[in-house]
């Protein structure tokens, strides 16, 4: 976890995610990912230099309208010494079983985008943050780049006007080994999604497309994230670094 939390630290610090007195809702799914983010961040208020506070958040998507056990999450958050909310929603129900999507990723994402948004400021949050890390930067670059005919990604920072809330993902720097090391030695619990499409999205397409490539030439999605960096698109710009973009 040590690894991770210094990735974590970089993030924070280069692209100025966190600052005094910011009160952080942490989304968690259950997953590998957000159960690290929400753990290195608790683990870093000790000694990151920064005063803020956490409130983790789980939208329960209620597929096929059952609800999924997050006591084990409950426990995780317990330990950590932050306090927990669980919403049960019907997005599941609404994205398969009532509008029955072809490609249900986009209209999900943006159901529960909508929904951690409304419980981060019911909670006083004015900040979100979210599990995504480099690979996922790299695949997200591919996809809009091959589906969409357009440079761009995600962003480490990004501020939702409408909603007055900062969107912060502290793990762009870890790559997606590095979450699985740190889960599995940290013996920290996993919910695994009960997701229909889990497996056969656009995402996996892309993720497989990236094993690939780096099994043909190493170094290829470091390649591709350096590119995403130098271009400062998205805020990805370096910051302050000489002979490198200023962008951000």
């Amino acid at each position: 976890m040590q690894r991770m939390l210094g990735l974590m630290r970089k993030a924070i610090q280069e692209f100025g995610l966190i600052e005094d007195g910011d009160r952080i809702a942490v989304g968690v799914s259950g997953g590998k990912d957000s159960v690290v983010l929400l753990t290195g961040l608790a683990r870093l208020r000790r000694f990151v230099g920064i005063s803020y506070e956490l409130e983790a958040v789980t939208l329960d998507p209620r597929f096929s309208g059952v609800e999924t056990d997050y006591s084990a999450i409950e426990a995780l958050c317990n330990e950590l010494e932050v306090p927990y909310t669980l919403q049960r929603t019907d997005i599941g129900q609404i994205v398969f079983d009532v509008r029955k999507e072809p490609n249900p990723c986009s209209l999900c994402a943006k159901l529960r985008r909508g929904a951690l948004h409304d419980a981060a400021k019911a909670l006083g949050c004015n900040k979100i943050a979210l599990g995504h890390h480099f690979d996922d930067a790299v695949e997200t670059f591919i996809m809009n780049l091959f589906n969409e005919g357009r440079v761009g990604c995600f962003s480490p920072k990004s501020y939702l006007s409408r909603k007055e809330l900062w969107m912060i993902r502290p793990m762009v720097f870890a790559p997606e080994k590095e979450v699985r090391r740190a889960a599995e030695r940290a013996g920290l619990p996993i919910v695994k999604s009960r997701c229909p499409a889990d497996g056969y999205t656009s995402r996996q397409k892309a993720k497989e497309f990236l094993a690939q490539k780096e099994q043909e030439s190493e170094g290829f999605k470091l390649r591709i994230f350096g590119a995403l960096r130098r271009s400062g698109v998205d805020g990805w710009g370096y910051t302050g670094l000489s002979g490198r973009s200023k962008k951000e």
